[in-house]
């Protein structure tokens, strides 16, 4: 190497190219002003941790930048028009046929633009896979406790996400206006009319006139592109930005501490294999949209308010609330001349308001009643948190049978059975089945946690059966290793609300006695079943007894053979190693 290509500098200052580049001199002058090296040295390097389960969050991200991509094409042959035309296109069984002009640009995507089918079932495939993924990610922080302080408003903005997500992939199904995509719209329309007071006006302004009017696929084109996508995108960069903000959260292990993150760097490692898990989506999903047929809007014809798709469904996660609304009571009340539908506007306005009430406020309810105020950047094994584990799952189970409610008809066709008796049974079961599914999952938890701390007082089951001096049998069980050891410890122990005394020395009564009773006997119902972890005393006392042991086996055993060397487990067995409990 030359001394010419070699940078000169004092030691003390940066070096500096002797013939900077035309790029070099508009980054200078941009950093003078807008002071971007700082900030992009500062985020560029930031840690991030790496686990399989922080990916879930990825393939929601992607799955809506494939939605953005696709949707760009798309809109170039879309006419969002209800205006009537005679279809003389390449699909030959629908040439003649009067419909739409949304249809038959539907059509004309589908037939005759070079990758126009593909591009339209890749859409719609990223779109299941976006709210699917949103919903497995969400899952996800929940169990891991992600969403505590002070992650609480991020929680909050990743539920809106899912919300407006089902949101916008039924503005979207409903653009082709298909028979199916009708029988959705006009299904909406019910919906909006069984609020009382304001249901029939909303109705008349949404579709412009009667059902189904001449403005409802327009007003739906620019919801779907336009309003839901923008505060989609405003909704997901502030998630990322409270996220760069917060800093990742982290399993628990050896070195990681609520203080530090444990990882790699933004770059290159991360964007590299972020970059590369973008491409694995997307390919997957073009996968997906060339083999597997979704949506075929030929097979269902133009949209006609007196004809219904036989056995139609909804998108996969429209599923719940269709099967809350076909289990619901014919209940309806007559007020001045007024129908009120409850048997509608329960089950189909008021429940999914509900749920996803329920859903953002699970963080400040659990903060509220374990009295936990602290940071947490270090995450929870579900097992560990067993009454928040069984809720969530309790909720899942509520959400799975209503699910499979929104399919009675399929069930009963395939299945031979009665749909009357399919009805009875999942209106039962959404009050039974969460209940049960619920102690079941608080139950197995507590069971994994008393394992843990078995194991960490006696050690992990070996396999090797010993006979001692006197004839008697027994099972020796291996100590964990230290990491292993450290990750179940790595935990803080239950600490149980209690009030404040109900009144104060003067006799008067604390405004917030009856409050905190409530949160006290909530706490206790809580955490009342949890196993602690071990105390640094009783660990030492098992770890002195286990040596005790193996001292007075060590005299009777004159070799070592338990043929377990090899075996797998988490310690290879050796005679050093044995101990018995």
């Amino acid at each position: 190497m030359s001394a010419d290509t070699v940078a000169r500098t004092n030691g003390k200052s940066a070096a500096k190219a002797e013939k900077p580049s035309k790029v070099g001199a508009a980054a200078t002058w941009a950093d003078d002003r807008l002071g971007l090296a700082g900030l992009a040295k500062k985020n560029l390097r930031k840690v991030f941790p790496d686990h399989w389960s922080f990916m879930l969050g990825e393939i929601a991200l992607w799955s809506f930048i494939v939605l953005l991509l696709t949707g760009v094409f798309l809109t170039l042959w879309y006419r969002p028009s209800m205006a009537e035309v005679v279809y003389d296109g390449s699909y030959s069984p629908l040439r003649g046929l009067e419909m739409s002009e949304a249809y038959a640009s539907a059509l004309h995507i589908s037939f005759d633009i070079r990758g126009g089918l593909l591009m339209r079932q890749v859409h719609h495939w990223a779109a299941m896979i976006f709210v699917a993924s949103m919903m497995v990610h969400l899952l996800r922080v929940y169990f891991t406790g992600a969403f505590r302080k002070p992650r609480e408003l991020n929680w909050v903005i990743g539920s809106l996400l899912l919300l407006l997500g089902t949101l916008e992939g039924f503005t979207g199904y409903s653009l082709p206006d298909d028979l199916l995509s009708g029988t959705g719209i006009r299904a909406a329309d019910g919906f909006m009319k069984s609020i009382p007071v304001i249901g029939t006006y909303a109705s008349f302004f949404l579709f412009g006139g009667e059902f189904p009017g001449d403005s409802i696929i327009p007003r739906l084109y620019t919801v779907h592109v336009l309003l839901i996508p923008g505060v989609l995108l405003g909704l997901i960069a502030a998630h990322m930005l409270l996220l760069v903000y917060h800093k990742h959260t982290q399993w628990p292990g050896p070195g990681r501490t609520e203080q530090n993150v444990v990882g790699f760097p933004m770059l290159p490692v991360y964007a590299a294999k972020a970059g590369g898990f973008f491409f694995v989506v997307f390919g997957v999903l073009v996968v997906m949209g060339g083999l597997i047929s979704i949506n075929p809007v030929w097979a269902y014809g133009p949209y006609n308010p007196a004809e219904v798709t036989a056995g139609s469904q909804p998108d996969w996660y429209m599923g719940w609330p269709d099967g809350a609304l076909r289990i619901m009571p014919g209940i309806e009340s007559h007020f001045l001349g007024v129908t009120l539908s409850w048997n509608v506007f329960l089950p189909i306005i008021v429940l999914p308001g509900l749920m996803f009430t329920i859903l953002m406020m699970l963080p400040f309810l659990e903060s509220w009643i374990t009295g936990d105020k602290r940071d947490h950047h270090l995450l929870e094994r579900p097992r560990n948190a067993p009454t928040r584990t069984g809720l969530m799952v309790a909720l899942m189970t509520f959400y799975g049978l209503m699910w499979a409610a929104g399919g009675n008809d399929i069930i009963a066709i395939k299945m031979g059975l009665s749909i009357n008796q399919i009805t009875y049974f999942m209106r039962g079961a959404v009050f039974i089945g969460p209940v049960i599914a619920f102690f079941i999952a608080r139950r197995w938890c507590i069971a994994l946690q008393r394992s843990d701390s078995e194991k960490l007082l006696h050690g992990y089951e070996s396999g090797v059966i010993m006979r001692d001096a006197q004839g008697g049998y027994t099972e020796r069980h291996l100590p964990l290793s230290t990491e292993r050891s450290y990750t179940l410890t790595a935990r803080d122990r239950d600490e149980l609300f209690v009030p404040a005394l109900e009144s104060d020395q003067n006799g008067v009564t604390s405004p917030t006695a009856r409050k905190d009773r409530v949160r006290a006997r909530l706490s206790q119902l809580w955490f009342g079943d949890n196993i602690q972890k071990p105390t640094r005393e009783e660990l030492e006392e098992a770890h002195h007894h286990a040596q005790l042991e193996h001292a007075h086996d060590v005299a009777l055993s004159g070799h070592s053979a338990d043929g377990h060397q090899f075996d797998g487990r988490e310690e290879s067995v050796s005679d050093n190693q044995l101990s018995s409990r």
